[in-house]
């Protein structure tokens, strides 16, 4: 009995084309250049973005059903679906759970968890994110602007903190823009360490909102202009995860131990 293998390759989106081209666009094309033997589809999470994207750039990107629907009606039999969100939590739930209920239409299906899953990605992220930025200067700070969210049993945000503590790095430190760790508690490092130069960057896969706007936008309560108020210079790196190498290599691997459905 023939085979038809494919790879769905789910991302929550973005409306920004820059960064979509740089992370998303690029760890679509590592996934599939690792998965050769199997035809590529994409799926989008945000209906919102889908249909702000049909708007500006007449752009259309299947939801999960309609990927799950497309591919069936294509013949696929063998189904791997890797996701590109960063933590195990709602929007990868709705992943989850569309590919557990549509998982009768197909022969096979396995499943890539998100990039921060296990203990061991930790490690991995934090080493990729000390390699982002490996020239970092003594009168500088590094910090990297995370989501945040209210439903990780294991914040690991806070964990990737300690990882830093741990080994000495006072000069680089994770906040994030909703829950713990705040970036009140990133601004009291930086007025302790009197840096001259604040790099922040988005600990997020794609540089889209938050990072245009939370993070380097001019308004008095951005990220860029309470670093100015503490005295140090602030440089803002509009730079996702999915633009460095190694955290793409990340997914790929995460593809590669995938797990049947």
């Amino acid at each position: 009995m023939s085979e038809k293998k494919a790879l769905l390759v789910v991302s929550f989106g973005t409306s920004v084309p820059e960064t979509r081209k740089k992370t998303i666009e690029a760890l679509e094309a590592d996934l599939s250049a690792a998965f050769p033997d199997r035809t590529f589809y994409r799926a989008w999470t945000s209906g919102v973005i889908r249909k702000k994207l049909l708007r500006l750039e007449n752009m259309t990107i299947d939801s999960m059903d309609e990927a799950l629907d497309r591919m069936a009606a294509d013949g696929v039999t063998d189904l791997l679906v890797q996701p590109t969100h960063m933590l195990i939590g709602e929007e990868y739930m709705k992943i989850v759970n569309a590919v557990r209920a549509n998982a009768g239409r197909f022969r096979r299906v396995a499943m890539g968890t998100p990039l921060l899953s296990a203990p061991e990605d930790l490690r991995a992220l934090a080493d990729a994110m000390k390699a982002a930025f490996p020239d970092r200067k003594e009168d500088q700070m590094l910090v990297w602007m995370g989501h945040g969210s209210e439903q990780m049993k294991d914040n690991v945000y806070i964990r990737l903190n300690e990882l830093f503590a741990a080994e000495g790095l006072d000069n680089m430190i994770v906040g994030t823009v909703e829950y713990d760790p705040g970036f009140e508690s990133v601004l009291d490092r930086v007025r302790a360490r009197k840096p001259r130069q604040v790099l922040l960057a988005p600990l997020m896969v794609v540089a889209g909102d938050h990072a245009l706007n939370d993070m380097s936008g001019d308004e008095p309560d951005s990220w860029k202009s309470r670093v100015a108020g503490t005295g140090a210079e602030p440089l803002c790196i509009l730079k996702g995860l999915g633009e460095y190498a190694q955290v793409r290599a990340m997914y790929v691997d995460h593809a590669r131990r995938a797990e049947p459905v």
